[in-house]
């Protein structure tokens, strides 16, 4: 079964589009996870509609900085979506495990004396 198959095809084809138009522009796609519908917290008119339930999915991505605004932009003016936003997520570096470091036990004994 096919991810795009459990939502409604209008649904699929605006993230089939979100998905396309970032990776044309050298994005990596980490996850795609679909959040349901759901009411929205108030009343959003876009394009001319009045919208009071809509769907919510996050899209996990690398990508440089500077598409970010393009990306914005085209969102923006793609009539199937009704609001969003680009969330920067900063990695802490992690120190990589060098296990445990082995005692010489006949140095310490001998320290000892």
């Amino acid at each position: 079964m096919n991810y795009y198959d459990i939502i409604w095809p209008e649904t699929a084809a605006t993230l089939r589009r979100t998905v396309e138009t970032l990776l044309e522009r050298g994005a990596v796609v980490r996850n795609l996870e679909n959040l349901g519908e759901r009411m929205l917290p108030y009343k959003i008119v876009t394009h001319d509609q009045h919208h009071v339930r809509g769907g919510y999915f996050l899209v996990d991505f690398d990508s440089s900085p500077i598409i970010i605004t393009k990306l914005l932009d085209h969102l923006k003016r793609d009539i199937d979506i009704i609001r969003s936003s680009v969330l920067r997520h900063r990695i802490e570096p992690t120190e990589e495990c060098i296990g445990m470091i082995p005692v010489n036990y006949v140095e310490e004994l001998q320290k000892k004396k």
